[in-house]
């Protein structure tokens, strides 16, 4: 996990920085009426980011490792992050995510075979915190930012 972690804060660093140089109304463009602009993927991202940090604690301290799944369109709607402040979400889900990598940093090895459910699948600490990256990293490749020489983590999880 600590070379995840690593690679968390370099994929958020690098992410972070390019994202600082688009401008608001770049970011506000929606490519499609069914797509998502920018703020919204990112707001999605916080969302993810939210949901997660539950996880990762969660399995660690609770006896209940099922966890609740969530609709994305509805929370990105909800939350309006259309209106937000581009630069508002790029350093709250910047900072989240670097909180994250200190969090994943601390688990003990032991605890990264937890099994939880999500969606009432059986997923293993391990394989939310790799699929979380994957995820990330996803979505990333649908914004204009350069982050494709930093490792790939895979999206979704494979099922055998």
């Amino acid at each position: 996990m600590q070379q995840l972690a690593h690679d968390m804060r370099a994929v958020v660093t690098k992410a972070a920085a390019q994202l600082r140089k688009v401008d608001d109304s770049t970011a506000s463009h929606r490519p499609g009426p069914e797509e998502w602009s920018a703020k919204e993927i990112l707001g999605h991202l916080i969302d993810s980011a939210g949901n997660n940090h539950q996880r990762f604690v969660r399995a660690q301290s609770d006896e209940d490792h099922s966890f609740p799944s969530y609709d994305p369109d509805d929370w990105v709607a909800l939350q309006a992050y259309q209106a937000k402040d581009w630069h508002h979400l790029i350093t709250l889900w910047e900072v989240y995510n670097l909180h994250l990598a200190e969090i994943i940093e601390c688990i003990p090895e032991d605890k990264l075979e937890t099994t939880c459910l999500l969606g009432g699948d059986p997923w293993t600490l391990q394989e939310i915190i790799i699929d979380y990256l994957g995820h990330m990293q996803m979505h990333l490749g649908d914004l204009p930012v350069g982050v494709s020489d930093i490792k790939r983590y895979p999206y979704p999880k494979a099922r055998s």
